[in-house]
């Protein structure tokens, strides 16, 4: 199956690549080729390609991993330029299957910060997307190589990686070839986290989760994307094993994290330092970190959860991330990108040229000195149709809305939807085979919540339709987010929205709400009730109430994701009441 997860056991059983056809709509018109054109210029240019030819070496310790999550993104779209870009890695590789332009030099030297093993784990995904989507080829051996000797080395010593996401890549290859000894090596990785097995570091050993045993963990902490990445293996882990305990665990500390560590976006990463986690209600609006990494690692994990358990409660969760985080990472055109997603930017962002220093700045860059987002953007929407939709003996599960035509086991049928603008989709059965089969649809929990499914012998031509409540909605925060009270926010269907200080916006740092009037849907944003509110300069900021203003005003709200496509600006989701 052409999938990026196609787990052995669990509820429901993901569909490739190859079963769903996404049509125009927001999912199917993502700049997908765009992107990885964009990626592929790029890694050339700044010599990240060229770094496996023997060339001067350029780029980050991890700067191998870019190239690799980009010949995954190809494999899925099938691009040509993969097998040139094989060629070029496959030439560098030694004898006993090491792969790696920073440290052949000083192997495994450097664990804690190295990503020499996180490199292996991006190249093991990019073949296994080539072994799932073409059959094999010159880069899933060579990925084969490189795995055996991970495992020679690794299997029976106590190192591991400083970032996770080898132990992912190394089950979903076991799924593949069905070699056990690459699942006990993910096992073996996992279990030994937290023993510890890494060294102190100045951000200590939460920052690479080993601090404690995945086993005793309560809650995502320390890195996000590494967090992340481990409790996605984590979840391969349990589904291969038949953990249900260790299944368990992982579903506690999702909901604990969801609960009290995660933005209104679905955005995870509340520090800048250590573009970490932050403690139960750290969830400031202005220094939220939420990379865009940690949006992709987070919508890879509520997929796995919903592959093992069959929870809408995980496909609501990956939604909401997807449009507010993921699709916020690149610029409309899918030429440049954030890094980080604040709800808040106090100072519009300066334009760049070339290779921004900078991971934040308040504006998309064409290119980064640490490069990880476009490239993981990049694979995410090469491989976005399979996500959409799951099948079961019984039918079919719609888990996402977007225009789309699904296939599965002789089951086809056609979304038509306008979704996320319009609530409004009709299911048209194209061809069914002459059984009972029940189609699905989750309803998102923005529209009630719950499950549509009609069961019945099909016949093509027959259609069902639903129309979701799509009207705009207020939103309060939880009163122990102290960054965010007495602050509003407005969504609508899946989208969050915000302010944004181009046009004839008032400035947002004197804005107040009204929110006793419901917000307007105006073409694709929406309008709120507002003041202007002005107050005597004082040479002391504290003190009795100062004096104040007010002047009735329109606001115009977009939905996020499209914010910062017309120029540097200013922003902010959470907006006072007043």
């Amino acid at each position: 199956m052409d999938s990026p997860v196609v787990p052995s056991g669990g509820v429901l059983t993901p569909l490739g690549v190859s079963s769903v056809r996404l049509n125009p709509g927001f999912w199917g018109s993502l700049p997908t080729e765009t992107i990885i054109d964009h990626c592929y210029e790029w890694i050339g240019r700044v010599g990240w390609a060229a770094n496996f030819t023997g060339a001067a070496r350029r780029g980050r310790e991890f700067s191998d991993s870019e190239v690799y999550k980009l010949m995954e993104g190809m494999a899925w779209v099938h691009d040509p330029r993969l097998d040139e870009l094989t060629s070029v890695i496959a030439a560098a590789q030694q004898s006993d299957g090491y792969l790696n332009t920073k440290w052949g030099h000083a192997r495994y030297s450097d664990l804690e910060w190295g990503h020499e093993l996180y490199c292996y784990g991006h190249l093991i995904q990019a073949g296994v997307a080539q072994a799932r989507a073409s059959g094999g080829g010159e880069l899933f051996e060579l990925v084969k190589r490189a795995a055996d000797h991970v495992c020679d080395v690794f299997m029976n010593n106590r190192g591991v990686c400083g970032h996770p996401e080898i132990e992912m890549a190394l089950i979903e290859l076991y799924r593949v070839t069905r070699a056990e000894r690459y699942l006990e090596m993910a096992r073996r990785f996992i279990d030994r986290r937290g023993t510890p097995a890494l060294a102190d570091i100045e951000l200590g050993r939460a920052y690479f989760q080993d601090d404690v045993p995945v086993r005793k963990a309560e809650v995502f902490r320390g890195h996000a994307v590494r967090a992340l990445y481990l409790a996605g293996a984590v979840v391969d882990l349990a589904v291969e094993t038949g953990d249900r305990d260790l299944l368990d665990l992982v579903e506690r500390q999702w909901e604990r994290t969801v609960a009290r560590r995660t933005h209104l976006t679905g955005g995870m990463g509340s520090r800048h330092n250590g573009e970490s986690f932050g403690e139960d209600w750290e969830l400031p609006p202005d220094r939220a970190y939420n990379e865009t990494c940690a949006g992709v690692a987070s919508f890879m994990l509520s997929h796995r959860l919903l592959l093992a358990t069959g929870n809408r409660r995980y496909a609501d969760q990956a939604e909401r991330t997807f449009y507010n985080v993921i699709a916020a990472g690149p610029a409309l055109d899918g030429r440049s990108f954030f890094y980080t997603n604040p709800l808040q930017v106090r100072v519009a962002g300066e334009v760049t040229s070339g290779v921004s220093p900078r991971a934040d700045g308040g504006l998309r860059a064409s290119w980064r000195a640490v490069s990880c987002c476009p490239t993981n953007l990049a694979r995410t929407f090469a491989a976005l149709p399979a996500y959409v939709a799951t099948g079961t003996d019984a039918g079919l599960q719609i888990h996402h809305l977007t225009p789309a035509r699904i296939e599965h086991d002789g089951f086809v049928v056609e979304v038509d939807t306008e979704m996320p603008w319009q609530g409004a989709a009709t299911l048209r059965v194209l061809r069914a085979p002459d059984r009972l089969r029940v189609l699905s649809l989750r309803l998102p929990m923005w529209a009630g919540g719950g499950t549509a499914e009609w069961s019945r012998v099909w016949a093509a031509g027959e259609e069902v339709s639903v129309d979701l409540r799509m009207t705009p909605r207020w939103v309060e925060p939880d009163p122990r987010i102290d960054a965010l009270r007495g602050c509003v926010a407005v969504e609508r269907g899946p989208l969050v929205y915000c302010a944004e200080s181009p046009g004839d916006q008032p400035p947002l740092t004197r804005i107040t709400v009204d929110t006793s009037r419901a917000p307007e849907v105006v073409d694709e944003e929406i309008e709120v009730d507002a003041h202007l509110t002005s107050a005597d300069d004082r040479p002391w900021p504290y003190g009795p109430r100062a004096r104040t203003e007010t002047e009735a005003v329109r606001l115009r709200l977009r939905p996020y994701y499209q914010w910062g496509n017309h120029g540097p600006a200013t922003m902010r989701v959470w907006l006072p009441q007043g």
